[in-house]
């Protein structure tokens, strides 16, 4: 689902309030190859829960991150650029069987039954799910909706920038395009992308979202805990932060601070989790899984927060559901320990929107 589309190839740009990310592949056989990457900090006042503040400064990193990319210099001009997940509404909807044609007219009417803002104040999308998880009488279709102050702040900075929009998503849908493999769950999967300005929960089964959210719990707010409960730079606090997790492990005064500091925030967390888990329980009953139905039976983590030392381990504790590190690459490279990446495991998991991003960008489906 794209809110702009163009053919030509293209590079991935994930933004969020505090740091810009892109990507670019380059096709080697059915597998991809990482050519260029880069990520740049964005001064806190830039971008707000989503919102640009400040086109120009923005303009302006953009360019700067683009012009000093790691690996191969990045000479298309074309760019796969992310949409705030806090400010999209995504839904899967049911509709009557028809052709192509008839659902091209009817999904504007339907939408509208379904999104709180009116509907000439967005832009909207849809996405038919594939007809073998559809049943005789009703088609699967994700419809997306997103505010037109929000995709043409976005599509502007590019522009202003030199670059070209191919086409915008919200980060959910490049999240998944990575992380699920080969695109098709045969049970619902729950994706934690825990980021460092908010974290984002994202419910994929068959071979689509199926429910989407964010809160504003991140891994900078361990950071700051820390910073406060020690009385220590935030630089500082980071440093403890990636040293100690969640782990007790040479039991000093400060390792049992930094793990106090952040555990009632990690608590929250669980607490969000499982009040979005119950929900989607609710919701879904008495449907097939290929519709979305059935119990969440794995968590998958991404995001650079991931990396917080004991973090799947309480998670599977406390929601007595399997967490795990996601694989970034399971879509890209065949065998892992066989294709050495260019960055590292660690540092990839930031990468995860922008991965997912650099292969819209350079294959039409995925």
């Amino acid at each position: 689902m794209k809110f702009l589309s163009l053919n030509p190839e293209a590079f991935g740009m994930d933004f969020s309030d505090l740091r810009l990310r892109i990507v670019k592949f380059e096709k080697r056989g059915k597998f991809f190859d990482l050519v260029s990457w880069n990520e740049k900090t964005i001064p806190e006042g830039i971008i707000k829960d989503g919102e640009i503040l400040d086109r120009e400064k923005l303009v302006l990193i953009i360019k700067n991150i683009v012009d000093k990319a790691r690996g191969r210099r990045i000479t298309v001009k074309y760019v796969v650029a992310s949409l705030p997940e806090q400010k999209a509404f995504l839904q899967v909807i049911k509709v009557p069987k028809m052709d192509k044609d008839e659902l091209k007219t009817a999904i504007p009417f339907e939408i509208e039954n379904y999104i709180p803002v009116p509907i000439d104040q967005v832009y909207l999308d849809y996405e038919l799910i594939s007809p073998e998880f559809n049943n005789a009488k009703n088609l699967d279709v994700l419809i997306g909706a997103m505010p037109k102050n929000i995709v043409d702040s976005y599509s502007y900075c590019i522009k202003e920038a030199g670059l070209i929009p191919k086409a915008l998503e919200v980060e959910s849908q490049s999240i998944a395009r990575v992380l699920i493999k080969n695109h098709i769950s045969f049970s619902p999967v729950l994706i934690i992308d825990f980021g460092k300005s908010t974290t984002s929960f994202i419910v994929f089964s068959g071979c689509s979202l199926r429910f989407t959210s964010s809160i504003d719990i991140s891994s900078q707010d361990l950071t700051q805990a820390i910073s406060q409960k020690l009385g220590i730079t935030l630089d500082e606090a980071e440093n403890l932060k990636l040293k100690y997790g969640l782990e007790i492990s040479d039991k000093s005064a400060r390792n049992k601070k930094v793990v106090e500091a952040i555990t009632p925030l990690i608590i929250d967390l669980i607490k969000q989790t499982r009040k979005y888990i119950d929900y989607y329980h609710t919701h879904s009953n008495n449907m097939p899984i290929s519709e979305g139905g059935g119990e969440i039976e794995k968590v998958l983590l991404c995001g650079l927060g991931t990396n917080l030392k004991g973090l799947s381990k309480f998670i599977s504790r406390e929601l007595g559901i399997k967490a795990e590190i996601a694989n970034p690459w399971i879509n890209i490279f065949p065998e892992l320990n066989k294709k050495i990446p260019k960055i590292s495991f660690k540092e990839s998991l930031g990468y995860t929107t922008a991965m997912g991003l650099a292969l819209c960008g350079i294959q039409e489906e995925i």
